[in-house]
């Protein structure tokens, strides 16, 4: 017999209580439209709505014309200004690893200079160890599940390890960003252990980073039992990083990190809210369910050449028939590129390789053959406003399933590289900090007479 958990139960009384919710939570669609309501700050073509400036990152989607009208246009991605094709390209040419540098450019709004970039790298190996016993005490108690939660949690506890926690001015900010930074891989990998051991019963081990060592090798030393890796492997990994470390104002985990700190809060908090915002798998969690599609895809699709089986299994993904019956293609277009993700398209020349290093090429070639069918088959099925593509998420989690990347860390990964982001946003906000962030919202509710409690 079953024991009943009174925190998990969902009671009769909790049932019938969540009827009134989904009763009275329902507003009329048409509403919306009537008011002028902008749905996820977002017109009917997809265009986002102005709440603010920054000089951190640009998305470029489309061109205007002679008319002043709006094109789509291949997508590109600019970081303080510097097209990251030519910053992934720079560092891969130059044979450095390219996260920490990004960081750096990220925050203080230039490319670092050797001596900058040896300083800073040396700033955050500094920074690179927990408190005393902060892993038995913090993140081996109550083990939860979901990575990102323990992050979250671990993040918010080292507030009460900090001084100066609730001192928001910009050196304090800066300081408090550039531990979370150096922290988050040991955070969100000392969580995944500590999940295999308590959860899966898995052997328990904890590596200490190398101060040597970039972001993207510490990653896969701290992970892996025999601490070993391929260059190919840990160079693919940091362009990961790069591509994922910001992307504009606008995302819902930044514009959380700047709606929050526009309030005045702590770091920490505003962190752990912009991770709670990650979490969520219309954000964070897409890669995933791309990884998933595709295994029903290999299990249901005999032969992976064959164009006339991809099209029909993703015709019936759009109707609603194969994988989660969500109507997702998961992986392809964008809210705001229209024919191409930059971050794709810089991704995929890296996915190519590591394919053929772990000898998963005909996996690679079924990836390719559905990023080249799917545009095809939405276009035909759907009205679109505007070009459908490949994203980035439609590549990284084929590249972590070959690094060996356990899916429980898939999305910690992406929020270990827009930390970066994030920091970079933080700090904007509060150098120029002036008005809470505060949308409208227009009630639609009738008026009611208040009833005495005898009489309802």
């Amino acid at each position: 017999m079953n024991k009943i958990n009174p925190y998990t139960e969902i009671t009769p009384e909790i049932i019938k209580l969540s009827k009134l919710c989904v009763t009275n939570g329902a507003i009329d669609s048409a509403l919306y439209q009537k008011y002028d309501v902008k749905r996820g700050l977002r017109d009917l073509n997809g265009k986002g709505v102005l709440t603010g400036l920054t000089e951190i990152s640009e998305i470029v989607a489309s061109v205007e014309n002679e008319n002043g009208e709006s094109i789509p246009s291949d997508g590109e991605l600019f970081y303080r200004g510097v097209n990251v094709k030519d910053l992934v390209k720079g560092f891969v040419d130059g044979n450095r690893f390219g996260f920490e540098e990004t960081t750096y450019l990220l925050l203080f709004g230039s490319l670092p200079t050797e001596q900058e970039l040896h300083g800073f790298n040396n700033l955050l190996t500094g920074y690179r160890s927990l408190p005393t016993s902060f892993v038995r005490d913090i993140i081996m108690k109550a083990p939860s599940p979901d990575m990102m939660n323990t992050l979250a949690r671990s993040v918010l506890t080292l507030y009460s390890y900090d001084d100066k926690a609730d001192d928001t001015s910009i050196p304090n900010v800066l300081r408090q960003c550039l531990q979370l930074i150096a922290l988050f891989p040991l955070l969100s990998v000392y969580g995944y252990h500590t999940y295999r051991h308590y959860h899966k019963g898995k052997s328990f081990y904890i590596h200490s980073p190398l101060p040597e060592l970039s972001t993207s090798e510490n990653i896969l030393r701290l992970l892996r039992p025999d601490k070993k890796y391929t260059e190919l492997e840990a160079r693919v990994l940091d362009v990961a990083l790069v591509l994922h470390a910001e992307h504009g104002g606008g995302n819902n985990s930044t514009f959380t990190t700047h709606v929050v700190s526009s309030s005045g809060t702590d770091t920490y908090s505003a962190v752990a809210a912009a991770i709670g915002s990650l979490k969520g798998p219309k954000h964070g969690g897409a890669n995933i369910k791309v990884n998933q599609m595709f295994d029903d895809m290999k299990a249901k699709v005999s032969d992976w050449e064959d164009e006339d089986q991809i099209t029909e299994y993703l015709t019936k993904i759009l109707h609603k028939e194969e994988f989660d019956k969500s109507g997702l293609i998961y992986g392809m277009g964008h809210a705001v590129y229209s024919l191409s993700d930059p971050r794709a398209e810089i991704f995929k020349n890296y996915v190519r390789s590591l394919s053929m290093e772990k000898g998963q090429e005909d996996e690679y070639n079924l990836y390719a053959l559905v990023e080249k069918i799917a545009p095809k088959v939405i276009a035909k099925e759907r009205k679109i406003y505007k070009g459908v593509s490949a994203n980035v998420d439609f590549y990284s989690g084929f590249v972590y399933r070959m690094l060996g990347l356990p899916i429980e860390l898939y999305t910690p990964i992406f929020a270990i590289s827009r930390i970066s982001g994030w920091s970079a946003h933080r700090l904007e906000e509060l150098c120029n900090a002036s008005k809470i962030i505060r949308p409208s919202y227009k009630s639609v509710a009738a008026r009611k007479e208040y009833v005495p409690i005898q009489q309802r």
